[in-house]
């Protein structure tokens, strides 16, 4: 378990002692097939690490039209800022098969703090970088074009499987629309040049990056 929380940014730094004393707050619960875990714009206070099975995140409108944002295998985690704001979740969360989860509460982990100062003075650390790299990607994807956007997206989302970068599920070409802020004609337009290309590879299931995309077209 402690190697599952060191993968976890939030807790990258802690000390083995630390992660001990997290350690033992954590509860494992079983979740069936498509069983709800949290949804979206509930109150809740937990981080989830994924031991067993698979968790889809996804976020829906009002008229219950469903975007995948991602899959979540075993040592994927999520809901780790709900330890500290406990406010309204953003996305839902849902069961893909029969799961085993680990749960820290947000009552046991600000106890830990409590307890342990120096847990909180790196906690602080890492949340101040994490705000630092974030407004820096923000910084640059405001003034990168719809290529240099598009780019950016396909190699943060893609994951490693096996020495294989894929983005899997597949988004839909809308999906990527619409998280870069560009018509899903300019972005059909670009995959299709990437494919021709030899950069990427589309199937059924998957967007497969086949070589380094370069930075500028």
């Amino acid at each position: 378990m402690n190697s599952i929380l060191t993968s976890i940014p939030l807790f990258s730094n802690l000390a083995s002692k630390h992660l001990e004393l997290l350690s033992g707050q954590i509860q494992r619960q079983k979740y069936a097939r498509n069983s709800i875990i949290i949804a979206e714009g509930d109150l809740s206070d937990s981080l989830y690490i994924v031991n067993e099975g698979k968790v889809k995140i996804y976020i829906s409108d009002a008229d219950g039209r469903e975007m995948q944002l991602k899959i979540l295998e075993p040592g994927d985690y999520f809901g780790e800022l709900a330890l500290i704001d406990q406010k309204p979740r953003s996305a839902s969360a849902m069961t893909i098969c029969d799961s085993q989860l680990s749960v820290i509460t947000s009552k046991s982990f600000l106890k830990c703090l409590a307890d342990n100062q120096k847990i909180a003075l790196i906690m602080l650390q890492v949340l101040a970088k994490r705000l630092r790299d974030a407004t820096e990607l923000q910084r640059q994807l405001a003034l990168m074009d719809v290529y240099g956007r598009l780019r950016v997206t396909l190699l943060a989302s893609a994951k490693d499987g096996d020495g294989i970068h894929k983005l899997e599920p597949k988004p839909t070409q809308q999906d990527i629309a619409n998280k870069i802020g560009a018509s899903r004609e300019m972005v059909s337009r670009i995959l299709s040049d990437l494919r021709a290309h030899g950069y990427i590879d589309i199937n059924k299931t998957s967007i497969v990056i086949k070589k380094k995309i370069p930075e500028k077209w």
